[in-house]
């Protein structure tokens, strides 16, 4: 799997934490193995996901992302805009909607926008992003600012 961030080596927290502040981009090229990978950490091998053959005669480009591989790419894209030792703890929460699937060997973008700061939690809003199409979408993050 490659990573990149689109404009620099490690994304740089914002400088204020306010409604419509956006945060780095962050996006993930999966190498053809991710879902293999994920597979065999996750305990899911549902043959869509491990079995290019069969994920085509079920009508399927070939074998697609569990969708759980690519929330957890929107969670990282959280954690590292807001940076820091205590970075995973400060993820509060995170919900997403799948809205298509996503495929090895092709760019994941995720963006992400803060939506409003309420009592010290920026509520942020994000999409992530395949081929120019959402695979995920309406996705709400929560996250403790620090001090």
């Amino acid at each position: 799997m490659s990573v990149e961030r689109d404009d620099a080596p490690a994304p740089v927290p914002p400088a204020a934490w306010e409604a419509g502040t956006d945060l780095p981009t962050v996006t993930v090229t999966p190498d053809r193995y991710v879902p293999v990978r994920y597979a065999g950490a996750s305990g899911d091998f549902n043959p869509i996901h491990v079995d290019d053959e069969f994920a085509r005669r079920v009508g399927l480009p070939g074998r697609i992302l569990h969708g759980l591989w690519t929330m957890a790419q929107v969670a990282r894209a959280q954690t590292e805009a807001i940076g820091g030792p205590d970075a995973p703890a400060a993820l509060r929460s995170l919900s997403v909607e799948f809205r298509g699937m996503a495929v090895p060997d092709e760019e994941i973008s995720v963006t992400s926008k803060v939506d409003r700061v309420e009592d010290g939690v920026a509520i942020v809003k994000v999409t992530a992003r395949q081929a120019g199409s959402r695979v995920v979408r309406n996705g709400r993050a929560e996250l403790r600012l620090p001090d």
